[in-house]
């Protein structure tokens, strides 16, 4: 990572409650941490999202947050931004799991808008070449209501102070 971006990461990244954020784990069945996104996934496939699943939960943990996001827009070379792919809020702490779909959330959550501008999953579509794409799960110790389809900005906002802990797969996608 270049010292710029590691400046970036470290400038906007949510800080937990405390100092001692709990780790907790995150998993999937479609693909795994560290691995190559299949296609269906992606803007070349059928754009599903990917099942996810996390144990573990800190406790007191009152509801869970997703967001999925690429450090390496547009270029992993010379990246410029950070591309949302995915934000997801306000899941109960008694759901385990997402399974794969077409975007849909789970049942009595609520969604924020991706950079696609869109409210459901964006799958990778990145222009040139490979890109990381981090899967977070977030453990807050309230519900945060009705953001009214933040972004991810609005919604770190709203988490800042709240989170008890955090787990991320990582996986990479480039265009075939």
């Amino acid at each position: 990572m270049k010292p710029k971006a590691l400046i970036l990461s470290f400038l906007f990244s949510v800080p937990a409650v405390g100092a001692d954020m709990a780790t907790f784990a995150v998993t999937s069945t479609s693909y795994k941490d560290g691995t190559e996104i299949p296609q269906k996934f992606t803007c070349q496939g059928g754009d599903a999202n990917p099942q996810l699943a996390w144990s573990g939960l800190p406790a007191n943990t009152k509801s869970i947050a997703i967001i999925v996001d690429d450090p390496d827009a547009p270029d992993p070379a010379k990246p410029e931004r950070t591309w949302v792919h995915w934000v997801v809020y306000d899941i109960a702490p008694t759901t385990t799991s997402i399974p794969e779909s077409h975007g849909e959330a789970p049942p009595y959550s609520r969604v924020g808008k991706n950079d696609f501008g869109k409210t459901t999953w964006g799958g990778p579509c990145p222009p040139t070449g490979k890109h990381r794409y981090f899967h977070k799960v977030y453990a807050l110790d309230t519900m945060l209501g009705d953001l009214k389809e933040p972004t991810k900005a609005q919604l770190e906002a709203a988490m800042k102070g709240h989170i008890l802990g955090q787990a991320q797969l990582v996986a990479t996608y480039q265009k075939k």
